[in-house]
């Protein structure tokens, strides 16, 4: 068996897919690509993921893409370390937290993380440069060149952080009972979340849960497991390479 991750470090979906793995205690392989040179929008990757994105997951001849994608296909193909709910309604809600972080905390983040970090490397370049390395995107092109090259708005960046102090408040609301993790036990639903939680962290932005105790042990508790310290090797966090950031 071969596991092959086409990734990048300090991607968020990268880093989903790395914790999945990790959990399992499945041995893979890593090719790390360079985002910034455009390592996923050459040719040769586009043939493996047409949306010129991070992940990719190559097992034997079989290419799977998107990362909540991945890590369910972990989940159905290697199932002795189980990462869902036994029930078929405890899968419809771990399901639901999935889709929910694809709708809300996963485009949110990258408001902030365009702004803080990102930003500064597409004021290098000449609008016509900018232009022309955002069309080459498949997926986020709108998303990319709606940023510009003098950045998000303050209502933008409002507006996004909104949405992550919803997320935030919705975990609140749901382990008030007491429950360790998101849905009682570990699950993929708490791994769709932590790499977000993890950013808002390492960009400085922490304080959107400083008032909800239930979020802040939720996420020490995921900084002592083993696959979390596995995921995030030096390089991994935005803060290792600009530490102005935390400012």
């Amino acid at each position: 068996m071969s596991l092959v991750l086409y990734n990048a470090p300090q991607s968020t979906c990268s880093q989903k897919v790395r914790i999945c793995l990790w959990e399992k205690g499945l041995e893979f392989s890593e090719i790390k690509l360079d985002l910034f040179k455009g390592d996923q929008l050459t040719s040769e990757y586009k043939q493996l993921n047409p949306n010129g994105v991070v992940p990719t997951l190559v097992h034997d001849n079989e290419v799977i893409v998107d990362s909540s994608v991945i890590i369910e296909y972990l989940e159905d193909l290697f199932p002795d370390v189980s990462l869902s709910p036994a029930t078929a309604a405890g899968r419809a809600h771990m399901r639901e937290w999935m889709r929910f972080s694809e709708e809300v905390p996963a485009p949110a983040v990258r408001v902030p993380s365009y702004n803080k970090v990102f930003l500064r490397h597409f004021q290098k370049m000449t609008e016509e440069e900018f232009i022309a390395f955002g069309e080459s995107k498949p997926l986020r092109k709108d998303f990319f060149l709606k940023m510009g090259r003098t950045g998000y708005s303050d209502a933008e960046m409002k507006q996004a952080e909104a949405r992550l102090r919803m997320t935030v408040e919705r975990m609140q609301l749901q382990m008030q009972d007491g429950r360790p993790w998101l849905l009682g036990d570990f699950s993929l639903a708490d791994i769709c979340i932590i790499p977000v939680m993890v950013r808002l962290n390492d960009i400085g932005l922490s304080r959107l849960w400083a008032d909800c105790d239930e979020v802040a042990e939720w996420y020490s508790r995921f900084l002592q497991r083993d696959a979390l310290q596995k995921t995030f090797y030096f390089g991994s966090l935005l803060s290792e390479q600009y530490p102005d950031i935390q400012a």
